[in-house]
């Protein structure tokens, strides 16, 4: 916002004047909720940042991504992570699945395309502060199968991962799925979620000895992510840490 300002001071009058007239005619619209925004306030209205705020503000779990105080943490890890530690190194979260988050994602995942600049600030807002953030050599992002990702016309999880900066690691779509499996939204319980994924992701890339980011948009069990990351490890990958955009 402040870069914002500076950027305002510096332009002439007249540059001013037509951005004035401008949001006279076309009025700033929230891209959440298609209300009109306050100057200041960028993509959202006031509303809905607030809203956000509160979906990306708190901490969660290293490891897992649940909601958890960083002062209940054992061993790096929640208390659900003690009994089953997740296979992938950690994890970072840009928020959790709810609220303006949730409307987000969703309205992202199903034709507007648009909001990968909003999203994927938020991703890396998450990414850049994580102690293994320099040690990332690729970007990783969970694939669809060919005819999903020609019914919606593009991966999500390609187009955030395609956004997120480092200064050394690449884009590196090395994972296919091997063949097509229902939506993980439609199993009933985890245990279907594990079974429906089971041995569907291979790699096609070579990630030996490499520092991957695993991404993807959602979190629910785990199971999409556990079975990318066998794959990676399969590949001789040395480490798997992951990024999502929200831990439901």
């Amino acid at each position: 916002m402040w870069e914002d300002l500076a950027v305002r001071k510096a332009q002439p009058w007249w540059a001013a004047l037509g951005m004035a007239a401008a949001g006279l005619i076309w009025p700033a619209k929230c891209l959440n909720c298609g209300s009109y925004r306050q100057q200041g306030y960028g993509w959202l209205c006031q509303a809905c940042w607030e809203d956000l705020i509160l979906c990306t503000g708190g901490t969660g779990c290293p490891l897992c991504g649940k909601d958890v105080s960083p002062y209940a943490l054992i061993e790096d890890g929640c208390t659900s992570c003690l009994g089953q530690r997740p296979i992938w190194d950690g994890l970072c979260r840009s928020g959790v699945y709810k609220g303006v988050m949730r409307e987000l994602i969703l309205a992202f995942k199903h034709g507007r395309t648009e909001l990968d600049v909003l999203l994927a600030g938020l991703a890396n807002a998450a990414l850049c502060v994580q102690d293994w953030y320099e040690r990332i050599d690729m970007f990783v992002p969970v694939p669809l199968h060919w005819l999903r990702r020609l019914q919606r016309g593009y991966n999500q999880a390609a187009v955030i991962a395609r956004r997120l900066r480092h200064p050394n690691a690449r884009f590196a779509n090395v994972l296919r799925r091997t063949r097509w499996t229902a939506s993980q939204t439609s199993m009933p319980t985890p245990k279907a979620r594990s079974r429906n994924v089971a041995g569907v992701f291979a790699l096609k890339g070579d990630v030996k000895g490499r520092t991957i980011c695993l991404v993807d948009d959602v979190k629910t069990t785990g199971a999409t992510l556990a079975q990318c990351t066998s794959a990676l490890r399969e590949g001789g990958a040395s480490r798997v840490y992951t990024l999502v955009l929200a831990v439901a």
